[in-house]
């Protein structure tokens, strides 16, 4: 199932590629779709992967991610300690999580240059270190394995944790 959506303009416009959806130009109407469904029939909203978060004393919590979800999202909607000091808009590094299987690692997106240079700023990094906030839910990440550092590095208050909203 698609939404489609119809916007009207006096003229054909462009729109930012970094966009999540994309605009047509048919003429002078743009349209904009969403798909809602994945490919075999299922709704993606109600697909949920598992994912266990290690924390610094090595307890393991396992929860049921959403796909589509971020790592930082689902840990704050589960009481996992996951800072995330700037509410994931990639301006500091205090979700910084460490995807413990390579394989796993591997299927992830490639950083992008914003996320290697917050990274360069995370506490006890690793190869395979990623920020929660980036780290998004997708069925082929079922099973996976994050584990918190033992420390972040919030330089707007030390030992604050701010509360999600």
């Amino acid at each position: 199932m698609q939404i489609i959506s119809v916007y009207r303009f006096s003229k054909p416009t462009s729109t930012p590629t970094d966009r999540p959806w994309k605009l047509y130009d048919q003429g002078r109407a743009l349209f904009s779709t969403t798909a809602t469904g994945s490919a075999d029939g299922g709704n993606e909203d109600d697909q949920k992967i598992s994912v266990t978060f290690v924390d610094k004393d090595g307890e393991e919590t396992q929860i049921k991610v959403p796909v589509g979800m971020s790592m930082l999202e689902a840990a704050h909607q589960n009481d996992i300690e996951l800072e995330g000091a700037c509410e994931g808009s990639l301006a500091c590094s205090t979700c910084h999580v460490i995807v413990m299987d390579i394989e796993q690692y591997n299927k992830l997106e490639d950083p992008t240059d914003e996320e290697n240079d917050m990274l360069d700023l995370a506490f006890g990094l690793t190869e395979t270190s990623r920020l929660g906030c980036q780290v998004i839910a997708k069925p082929d990440l079922d099973g996976l394995r994050l584990a918190l550092p033992a420390a972040t590095r919030n330089f707007a208050v030390d030992g604050y944790k701010p509360k999600p909203h």
